[in-house]
């Protein structure tokens, strides 16, 4: 989506009869950019009151996150924790939303990092308010974590594996040659250096976060205890974890250990959707502010050859 343009998928594309089930896809961490679906907020009510409903949860914070959101000059950076996390999980939870309004049942949800958050609460997991409420105690703990961050390379997960070390792991397989590397600022940047020399392309991720690294084990220990105190729910409707690569069992829904792990485990996105295409006809949509889902996607052989297909609502 441009900034500030209202452009979205028309509804017809996923309503319209079709023997394929529609999956939502919810991207995370990378994916935040200056006034993303910002264009959307106003225009469309059942868009504009989910992400109110968010920001309301985090009082005068949740104010300041919407005046940087819809500036043209934020005050605050958009790769911020402090606006990253709370902004992404926002616009996903309020696309989904949104998809709903227009009628359209999912047969699954699929998240990457922070989407599988939002894709939870959309299934029934999470109460909006418990969800909210621990993804600011994650934000605030957030703080006092090392700096770091992250680094997309165009390989296999096989190939990268003699650059991890020193607290670089593998944070995410996101395609059959896409992987991305996390771990500590001085650490990833003598990697970034190898890869360099290496003649390997790689990019780094709009995170000053080590995300999916041993490094955020304070967020383990910190918010077990939250999470324990919280009423899950088994999911009203299939999610796919691409923390498991499979679909979320019972046990593990209303498992605190399951979801407090998940910012030092690795995102097996790659091996998720491939389990979600072989397990039926689907129609994926990328619910989110960008294509980094659907990008990928794409070259999956089920969509390559026909039997899947592949949307961005934006």
């Amino acid at each position: 989506m441009e900034c500030g343009s209202t452009r979205a998928v028309h509804p017809h594309a996923m309503t319209r009869p079709t023997h394929r089930s529609v999956v939502l896809m919810f991207p995370g961490t990378g994916a935040q950019h200056r006034r993303m679906a910002a264009g959307l907020y106003g225009p469309e009510p059942a868009f504009t009151a989910a992400v109110d409903a968010v920001l309301a949860e985090l009082g005068a914070e949740g104010e300041a996150v919407r005046a940087d959101w819809l500036a043209d000059s934020p005050a605050v950076p958009l790769d911020s924790d402090s606006r990253a996390a709370p902004l992404l999980f926002a616009v996903d939870y309020a696309m989904g939303r949104l998809v709903e309004s227009w009628g359209v049942r999912p047969g699954a949800y699929l998240g990457h990092s922070m989407g599988e958050f939002a894709a939870a609460v959309l299934a029934g997991v999470f109460r909006l308010d418990d969800a909210v409420r621990l993804l600011r105690e994650r934000v605030r703990m957030q703080r006092t974590t090392p700096a770091g961050g992250m680094l997309a390379v165009a390989a296999a997960e096989r190939e990268v594996t003699r650059y991890v070390g020193d607290g670089v792991v593998v944070g995410a397989v996101n395609g059959p040659r896409h992987t991305v590397l996390s771990g500590p600022r001085g650490p990833l940047h003598a990697v970034a250096e190898r890869l360099a020399a290496d003649g390997r392309t790689f990019r780094r991720l709009a995170t000053h976060t080590p995300y999916h690294s041993p490094a955020l084990e304070p967020l383990v220990l910190g918010t077990r205890e939250l999470i324990g105190a919280m009423r899950l729910s088994v999911p009203r409707t299939d999610l796919y974890s691409a923390y498991t690569a499979g679909l979320l069992s019972e046990p593990e829904a209303v498992d605190a250990d399951f979801w407090a792990v998940q910012p030092t485990a690795p995102v097996l996105f790659w091996p998720t959707l491939d389990r979600v295409l072989r397990d039926g006809d689907r129609l994926l949509v990328e619910a989110g502010p960008s294509q980094s889902l659907s990008a990928p996607a794409r070259g999956h052989p089920a969509v390559r050859s026909g039997r899947s297909a592949v949307l961005a609502a934006l």
